[in-house]
């Protein structure tokens, strides 16, 4: 059956970030863990479906309030048909980026499954030129196979400080379902959402190593979580743009 070979392909996906991504993983999560000793949060920023991946991480249980979501409307799937124009559109992400506060230290996780469209090519650009330490979040069996659409040629990967695989295939969906040459089951947000998870579970790890307190949020449907969060939301309020 399709449904068990699509569970199949999955758990493979997840298996192969965990033996081949898991030093990179701990790499940022040191550079994030300074960073947040030093007063700094986290950005992730993405486009069309890889939005998903910073709103996955962004004010929920058992995640760090220090999350700056870089969440675009005009990017998003609900901007149907324009959102994928506009995350090709060369000098787009200067714009978006008037509208943050980015600082020297700090970290950037920029995601884009292909890799190859101007905007989180720009933004990566754009952010390493702020002195962030830049990660990219890219399937690169589809980013190698594939050519830029940004002006320079370059695709997110060779833009990054350091490239976190979500060990996808070319294309993004695995599995065929008659003669066409049409997929179907997707990978790119499951490999997205592990790999931002584990990033920050990671780093929580590595902070209660240090002996510094990690600022994880609690359910707000448990007793005293509203007190608990509210603390946290109140620290990072002035720098994590939608809390």
């Amino acid at each position: 059956m399709l449904l068990d070979l699509y569970i199949r392909n999955i758990q493979e996906q997840i298996a192969n970030i965990q033996t081949t991504q898991k030093n990179a993983l701990m790499e940022v999560s040191c550079k994030i863990a300074d960073a947040i000793e030093n007063g700094g949060i986290m950005h992730v920023f993405g486009s069309g479906h890889s939005h998903m991946i910073a709103e996955e991480v962004f004010h929920r249980a058992g995640g760090l309030a220090c999350v700056n979501a870089m969440l675009e409307p005009s990017l998003m799937e609900i901007n149907v048909g324009r959102a994928s124009l506009l995350e090709r559109l060369p000098g787009y992400a200067e714009v978006l980026l008037t509208g943050y506060d980015l600082r020297p230290g700090e970290v950037i996780v920029v995601v884009s499954n292909s890799g190859i469209n101007a905007v989180p090519i720009e933004v990566a650009l754009e952010s390493k030129k702020r002195g962030l330490f830049v990660v990219a979040v890219t399937n690169m069996d589809h980013s190698l196979k594939t050519a830029s659409r940004h002006p320079s040629g370059k695709k997110l990967y060779e833009a990054a400080d350091i490239v976190l695989d979500t060990c996808g295939v070319h294309g993004d969906a695995t599995l065929s379902y008659d003669e066409s040459l049409h997929k179907i089951g997707p990978t790119s947000t499951i490999g997205g959402i592990v790999i931002i998870q584990a990033l920050t579970v990671a780093v929580v790890d590595e902070l209660t190593q240090r002996g510094t307190v990690p600022p994880v949020l609690v359910s707000a449907n448990r007793d005293g979580g509203d007190g608990h969060n509210r603390e946290l939301i109140d620290r990072y309020k002035q720098r994590v743009r939608y809390l």
